[in-house]
């Protein structure tokens, strides 16, 4: 004999079917389109635009703008408006982000209550869209550091190569690994090495304008990408990178410096070519370090 469990639960207020209950069958109708156009991606600015589009039969508004934490979006062409509107998302009294209308003018206790009715429908697509793309960040974040990871590199080098080139700006390179690490590691121990890593990933930030990008390749060997750089961009941040070193009092202890190579973008450049460039650079000077150190 089987038994049927009924469980009752009052305080989910979110019930899928209640969205279509009703007998206005157009309305029905513009629901339903909705909820499946925005099944169609994991962008939040793509999502918040097709919502837009239903919204804007309900509410005279200029901008539409999501926002949770660091994570933010906005419907194209938005706006200021005379005043705003904000709405807290939440599924199951979590908090999901907050959707802030900039209105040109009040809305009506009517659109208010339809507003309601469509952010139900775009709640768990924003949800979703979130979730990827916080899982896409950590699957291009080095774990230890923070700093983007190999596989970001590859893609923002060829991004920043294309935008130098379409702009005819100048973008750098800089690669930098630690001088005798691996004897830092084996003396002190690996907890010793992570706490340099991370310190030292610090001090390139702090050597940094917002608009560059610090990448770890693994071990102890970074890379900056310097866009719309000047010609003395590079030397500039090779002087705040050695300053940095000294300033932390974690390097400092351990005495740590570090090895750099750096160049120019040619527009001969691929990829691999301005790569490689920098690279040998770098191994230049680790040659010429050495050689100094043996003759003292």
């Amino acid at each position: 004999m089987q038994t049927l469990n009924l469980v009752e639960n009052s305080n989910v207020d979110f019930n899928a079917f209640k969205l279509f209950d009703t007998r206005d069958h157009e309305d029905n109708y513009r629901k339903l389109a909705l909820t499946e156009q925005l099944q169609t991606s994991l962008e939040l600015n793509a999502l918040l635009n097709i919502f837009a589009m239903e919204a804007s039969k309900h509410v005279d508004f200029s901008g539409l703008y999501f926002k949770k934490g660091n994570i933010s979006a906005a419907v194209r062409g938005s706006k200021p408006g005379k005043k705003e509107r904000l709405f807290e998302l939440k599924i199951n009294n979590e908090y999901i982000g907050t959707l802030t209308y900039t209105l040109n003018s009040p809305i009506s206790l009517t659109s208010n209550k339809t507003l309601k009715e469509l952010h139900q429908l775009i709640i768990h697509p924003i949800n979703n869209a979130i979730k990827y793309q916080q899982a896409i960040k950590l699957a291009m974040q080095d774990s230890l550091t923070g700093l983007g990871n190999r596989r970001y590199f590859d893609e923002q080098l060829k991004r920043a190569m294309h935008h130098a080139n379409r702009q005819r700006t100048k973008v750098g390179l800089m690669v930098c690994d630690l001088n005798k690490f691996k004897v830092i590691n084996d003396t002190y121990g690996h907890n010793v090495g992570d706490e340099i890593l991370v310190n030292f990933a610090q001090a390139l930030r702090d050597s940094v304008r917002d608009s560059d990008s610090i990448f770890r390749f693994g071990g102890d060997e970074f890379v900056i990408i310097v866009e719309d750089a000047s010609e003395n961009s590079l030397l500039i941040i090779e002087e705040r990178i050695t300053q940095a070193l000294i300033l932390n009092s974690l390097l400092a202890k351990y005495q740590v410096t570090c090895a750099l190579g750096f160049t120019f973008m040619n527009r001969a450049d691929n990829q691999t070519s301005f790569f490689e460039r920098a690279d040998s650079l770098l191994y230049r000077q680790k040659v010429a370090s050495h050689k100094a150190l043996s003759l003292i």
